[in-house]
């Protein structure tokens, strides 16, 4: 089971905005808060945003296409919540991704969203299938 995961920030407060609304609406609740970081929590798993002052600036930022983290996916609890998210996502800093194929940008089977925030960070929000766990969805072209 995943423990957590940390994502470097180059602003804290609008990484704590946008990640907060969606944590938030995804079931997370706040965790940790500290000068330079921020969490949240579901069960045993946080996902934290830290504007670290060990973090190197080589002016090019998180870039979902290079090697390194391309996307994290959550499961949302149902269509109408994933569909409300992605509703309200782009008042909160999230852009849709592939919106022109969603739900299925995934596949025919797979009931998913793509959004991409104001640092270049992907998630995937995916809908369980009523026929059991999803298997992984590649990312669509």
């Amino acid at each position: 089971m995943l423990h957590h995961v940390e994502l470097w920030v180059p602003d804290l407060p609008r990484a704590s905005r946008e990640w907060g609304w969606l944590l938030g609406g995804l079931g997370y609740e706040p965790y940790q808060d500290w000068d330079w970081g921020r969490s949240w929590r579901h069960g045993p798993t946080y996902l934290v945003v830290e504007q670290s002052p060990a973090m190197r600036d080589d002016g090019g930022g998180h870039d979902r296409l290079r090697p390194g983290l391309n996307h994290l996916a959550f499961h949302a609890a149902s269509r109408s919540e994933l569909d409300a998210l992605v509703a309200r996502a782009p008042a909160h800093g999230w852009t849709p991704l592939f919106a022109e194929r969603y739900p299925h940008a995934g596949g025919p089977e797979h009931y998913a969203a793509y959004l991409e925030n104001s640092d270049g960070f992907e998630v995937e929000l995916v809908v369980p299938s009523p026929a059991g766990p999803d298997e992984h969805s590649p990312n669509p072209p």
